[in-house]
C-alpha cells in the first residue's frame, strides 16, 4: 500500500507530518505543535492514534503531550532518548524494523545533530521520515554528536535507494541551496541557478519544496557529497558562518 503524506506547517518553518495506516489508523511524525494538528484532524474527521519521533528537540516532541491527552496516542521513539522524552510506549532501535499495520519501517540511528537522532525508512513505500539529520541541500546542525558522526550518518542514508522520497522536517531548501551555489563551482553551479530558480517559483506559490529526492540529493547536496569526514566539517562550519 502506498503511504499518502500530508504535510501540516507548524511554527516558522517546521513539518509535521501525517498519514493513515491501510486499517485507518492516523501516524503523525514529529508533532512540535498539537494545535495545527489538532485541526489537520478535525477538518479530516480523524483522530491522532500513533506518533512516530525522530528526536528529542522540542520542535518535534512539543505537542506530543497534548496529543496523548486528547486521543490516547502511542509514542514510538527513539531508544537511545528514553530518558529525553518521557511517556514512549514503544523504544525503537537502531537496525529493526517495525510492523505499521499493512507497512513497515527500519530504524537507522543516525547521531549528530542529537547523539540519539533516528530516521524511519519505509523501504517499500520508498519513504525516508529523517527529522533534522538530512535537508533537502543541507544537514541539520552537528548539537550533540560530532562532525564524523554527523558524516557518517549521512552516509549510511546516502547508500538508500535513488527513487526514495526524503521527508524532512524544516523548509531550508532556499538558503541551502544559495548556500551550496556559494561554495559550487563550474557547471554545479549552473544547475543550482535553475535549482535555485525552481525552489523560488515553488515558494512564491506557497508550495513546499519537500519531499526531495535522493537521487537529486545525492548528486547537488554538498554534505551529502563531502569525501570524508574532514571535508565534510569544512563544509559545515563554513555553513554555520554562511
Amino acid at each position: 500500500m502506498s503511504l499518502n503524506i500530508t504535510l501540516i506547517k507548524a511554527f516558522q518553518d517546521n513539518y509535521i507530518f501525517a498519514f493513515q495506516t491501510g486499517n485507518g489508523r492516523t501516524v503523525i511524525v514529529d508533532p512540535g505543535d498539537a494545535k495545527p494538528v489538532i485541526e489537520y484532524l478535525n477538518e479530516h474527521n480523524l483522530r491522532c492514534d500513533i506518533i512516530l519521533l525522530t528526536h528529542h528537540h522540542h520542535d518535534h516532541i512539543g505537542g506530543v503531550a497534548a496529543l496523548v491527552k486528547k486521543y490516547g496516542a502511542e509514542v514510538w521513539g527513539p531508544a537511545t532518548e528514553t530518558k529525553r522524552i518521557p511517556g514512549m510506549d514503544k523504544h525503537l532501535k537502531d537496525g529493526q524494523t517495525y510492523a505499521l499495520d499493512d507497512s513497515s519501517f527500519n530504524v537507522m540511528h543516525t547521531p549528530g545533530h542529537t547523539l540519539g537522532h533516528i530516521c524511519l525508512y519505509f523501504k517499500e513505500n520508498e519513504i525516508l521520515f529523517c527529522g533534522d539529520t538530512l535537508f533537502s541541500l543541507g544537514c541539520g546542525r552537528v548539537f550533540e554528536g560530532t562532525m564524523e558522526q554527523m558524516h557518517n550518518s549521512l552516509q549510511r542514508l546516502a547508500v538508500l535507494p535513488d527513487e526514495t522520497s526524503v521527508y524532512c522536517a524544516h523548509e531550508y531548501t532556499a538558503a541551502n541551496a544559495r548556500f551550496a551555489y556559494h561554495i559550487a563551482e563550474g557547471k554545479e553551479q549552473e544547475h543550482l541557478e535553475k535549482v535555485m530558480a525552481d525552489i523560488a517559483e515553488t515558494r512564491t506559490n506557497d508550495m513546499p519544496t519537500i519531499p526531495s529526492v535522493l537521487a537529486f540529493e545525492k548528486e547537488h547536496n554538498p554534505f551529502l557529497k563531502a569525501k570524508g569526514a574532514t571535508e565534510f566539517e569544512k563544509i559545515r562550519r563554513a555553513k554555520d558562518a554562511f
